[in-house]
């Protein structure tokens, strides 16, 4: 059953026919996933303080119903790494086509996966898991199960991953937060559950797992017509 605030997140979005980025994470907040602290700012001032708060470096991403594809439009800059920085990428992020403001948030490192849901006409949800990031599109690194998901269908769809030695720990690299993933794959799938009438696609990307945790980075929530 949807939770009250995701109904109104789900109804604030319906003129826009996807979730802006902010009020996506607000949504995945309410289910106790975990997301990099953020915040949406509409003046300078509002960013730097926030800045300032959770520290540098941090990122900044345009808000705007227009601009789906954020890295397309040039509405995502990382690394921002002083006040001087942050107010030339609030100058630029707020210029862009439809802007409503600018998503300041902590930078966050680790391996990039994707997780995502498609809501098949035919089979319902079914969900995904990948590796993440640029390459994408690429590599096609990816795993399918149908919602909802257990523990045991997160552990196969790792192990399906031409990639998962990266997951376990590489060439001396440290092995990644298995139970925070999979912990979330689980959790996950069950709002894909809840949203069914609601959603037509999911798009979690990145989603940054290190030892310590793994955090929706991205996200897009894509609406039913």
């Amino acid at each position: 059953m949807l939770k009250e605030e995701t109904r109104e997140i789900l109804a604030q979005s319906k003129e826009y026919g996807w979730v802006l980025e902010p009020d996506a994470k607000k949504l995945f907040l309410s289910y106790g996933l975990p997301v990099p602290r953020f915040t949406w700012v509409r003046t300078l001032d509002e960013a730097i303080a926030f800045a300032g708060e959770i520290g540098y470096p941090v990122v900044a991403k345009v808000v705007s119903p227009s601009i789906i594809h954020k890295s397309d439009a040039h509405g995502v800059i990382t690394g921002i790494r002083d006040e001087k920085a942050l107010r030339e990428a609030f100058e630029h992020l707020k210029a862009l086509d439809g802007s409503l403001g600018v998503l300041v948030e902590e930078n966050v490192s680790g391996l990039e996966l994707i997780a995502g849901a498609k809501n098949d006409p035919q089979f319902g949800p079914v969900v995904l898991l990948g590796m993440g990031g640029t390459g994408v599109e690429i590599y096609h690194d990816v795993s399918l199960r149908m919602a909802p998901l257990s523990q045991k269908d997160v552990e196969d769809m790792v192990r399906c991953l031409k990639a998962a030695k990266l997951l376990e720990g590489y060439r001396g690299n440290p092995p990644i937060n298995m139970k925070e993933l999979i912990d979330l794959m689980v959790t996950f799938s069950n709002i894909v559950m809840d949203m069914e009438s609601d959603f037509e696609s999911i798009d979690i990307n990145p989603l940054m797992c290190s030892p310590e945790s793994c955090l929706i980075a991205d996200a897009r929530i894509i609406l039913k017509k």
